[in-house]
């Protein structure tokens, strides 16, 4: 089941989906969608695939996508997904925590599931029929009613997420506002900057200052979350196109495909040509697979 709604004077998207076996996302092909991704698996334990990498992700729990992730569920039938784009629900300018550009999305620099409790369940399961039944309510408020619905789904996913997700001791709202602005920085300049120095001219603070304030937060460095980022990139270039090495260098604000090569060694152990024989040798076996069944 897929159930749409398209907004016409602001090229505005939202889909519900359910009990579809055939659901995914693949970002170079459905880009002109550009739609963030809330999952839920309503099922058992399965694996999910984003970006090439899989992930446990766990029973009755949910997930946030970005609009440039790749993603396969396992058992796609067992998920059911809300994807809406920035024009039919954005808010940029206030209440950051349900915002596009809130937690859900950029408050943590790694993939997020986030596990349900039986009255969270209750809740999200309400919720997901009032959804439905407003879908099929075809007049001049539906569009509001979809995006107040929509809020509402943030809003208790979020307070969930944080519960589970922020460190005990939690940062100051001013300076979790930082590391949100920091991570939101690098998913849109992470071609043109590769330094922390950069990022931090832009948020007017010291490099350290954001090094001590990521020591409090995460595991991870700020640099580090540069880099994984570019790393992100360059595999999915990699892998789901036809570029070159080169081609890639530069298009992630390398100026010698050299450099390229010897960070994306010192990232992943391996050089960017290897790393695409090791895609077609893989690619190859399962499709061998695939025919042997």
């Amino acid at each position: 089941m897929i159930l749409k709604y398209t907004d016409t004077a602001s090229d505005g998207l939202f889909y519900l989906t359910k009990d579809d076996a055939q659901f995914h996302r693949h970002f170079f092909k459905d880009r002109k969608e550009s739609l963030l991704t809330i999952a839920w698996n309503t099922g058992p334990v399965q694996t999910v695939k984003i970006d090439e990498v899989e992930y446990v992700f766990p029973a009755n729990s949910l997930l946030s996508l970005m609009t440039n992730n790749t993603f396969y569920f396992e058992h796609p039938d067992q998920i059911v997904t809300w994807q809406y784009n920035r024009p039919f629900y954005c808010i940029i300018d206030h209440d950051k925590e349900v915002s596009c550009v809130g937690f859900l999305f950029y408050g943590s620099n790694g993939v997020m599931f986030i596990e349900l409790d039986a009255v969270f369940t209750r809740k999200l399961q309400a919720l997901l029929q009032v959804f439905q039944d407003e879908f099929s309510e075809k007049d001049s408020i539906q569009g509001e009613m979809l995006r107040m619905l929509l809020k509402r789904l943030i809003i208790l996913v979020t307070r969930l997420a944080k519960l589970q997700h922020l460190p005990e001791m939690q940062l100051p709202e001013a300076e979790f506002d930082l590391v949100r602005r920091f991570n939101l920085l690098v998913e849109n300049h992470y071609r043109q900057f590769h330094q922390v120095q950069d990022y931090a001219n832009l948020l007017n603070k010291s490099p350290k200052t954001l090094s001590n304030l990521f020591a409090q937060y995460n595991h991870k460095t700020p640099l580090q979350v540069i880099k994984d980022r570019i790393v992100i990139e360059a595999k999915r270039l990699l892998h789901y196109t036809d570029k070159s090495a080169k081609e890639i260098a530069f298009e992630l604000g390398f100026d010698d495909p050299a450099n390229f090569s010897r960070f994306f060694k010192q990232q992943t152990g391996l050089p960017p040509s290897d790393f695409k024989v090791n895609l077609v040798k893989i690619l190859a076996k399962a499709g061998k697979q695939v025919l042997e069944k």
